[in-house]
């Protein structure tokens, strides 16, 4: 089977925005390909390389690759395009979203699989969860807890910003009788961690049917589906799921709208983190969560991305 591979050049900031958008048209992979991965690599010392292009550094562009069959592909890009531009236009007031030139190339049906791999390595995130795809053979440490993620669907990997700040604030709120609730799940990363670090039980809700597959199916590959709930549904409509932590990892925009809700299925004295959040949208988020009668206790930044506890 053949596959035409759509490749968007964006910024880091949007790229999430922009992967989102491929996912509604594929569900054969999506791969963000930043610069800021390569210097990390070189940083942890996970490979190395003689000579480095430093042209690569100074070109602030991201590759966002998408993989579509062949015979769809013609009716496909331009709704893709469309959508593109329509996130763009919504956005364009507080974020970068670079040129989003397209180029689309053919390839083998297995080519893509290893492609797509090559863009994950095993992750350590704050001091306890390593984030691995499942085809990686990885020795565990002590004290760490291994968060398996399917090759062939992605949502949060761990490797932005936003996820990957919500993890390492979900490690210092979390006990191990705490019930846990994920507003948008994607791949389930959130929840699953909860879970692996002791935490009594996890709700994960979403909206977009890949996403609960993809959350539902890394749920089995961890072991923890006994201790897991995921939901094709907007949670906040139901009142009586509570918890003691609640995660929404969305962009800045929904998140104020969702606040006047949030309050109902946080249990007093519990724990709201937030992220998703840029520096021109951080003043709006923390007027609308305050309003609730939420207090804000941390406020951590990574990049261009800002990401929030509050207490209720």
């Amino acid at each position: 089977m053949k596959f035409t591979e759509i490749t968007v050049h964006t910024a880091s900031g949007a790229s999430e925005l922009v992967a989102d958008v491929l996912w509604r048209y594929t569900n054969y992979g999506v791969a963000i390909s930043d610069v800021k991965d390569v210097i990390a690599l070189q940083r942890d010392k996970a490979m190395y390389w003689d000579y480095m292009d430093e042209s690569l550094l100074e070109n602030g562009d991201v590759l966002v690759k998408a993989f579509i069959p062949s015979d769809t592909a013609a009716g496909t890009l331009p709704l893709i395009r469309a959508d593109l531009e329509e996130v763009k236009e919504n956005g364009k007031d507080y974020l970068d979203f670079g040129t989003l030139e397209t180029t689309c190339r053919q390839v083998e049906g297995d080519d893509w699989l290893e492609i797509w791999r090559k863009h994950f390595r095993p992750l350590h995130i704050g001091e306890r969860i390593v984030v691995c795809p499942e085809w990686i053979a990885y020795d565990r440490r002590e004290g760490e807890q291994v968060v398996k993620l399917d090759s062939n669907m992605a949502f949060g990997t761990g490797e932005h910003e936003t996820t990957s700040m919500c993890l390492k604030l979900l490690q210092e709120y979390l006990t191990p009788q705490s019930v846990c609730i994920d507003v948008g799940c994607g791949s389930g990363i959130l929840g699953i961690s909860a879970i692996k670090l002791g935490a009594k039980f996890a709700y994960l809700t979403d909206i977009d049917d890949i996403a609960v597959k993809s959350a539902t199916h890394n749920c089995l590959i961890n072991g923890v589906e006994d201790s897991v709930k995921v939901a094709h549904a907007d949670l906040l409509s139901d009142a009586d799921v509570k918890g003691d932590i609640m995660l929404a990892n969305i962009t800045a925009e929904i998140l104020c709208r969702l606040a006047p809700s949030i309050p109902k299925n946080l249990k007093a004295g519990g724990t709201l983190i937030l992220s998703g959040i840029i520096e021109s949208r951080l003043e709006s988020v923390l007027k609308a969560f305050g309003a609730q009668g939420l207090t804000l206790d941390k406020q951590l930044k990574e990049g261009e991305w800002y990401a929030l506890s509050f207490r209720l």
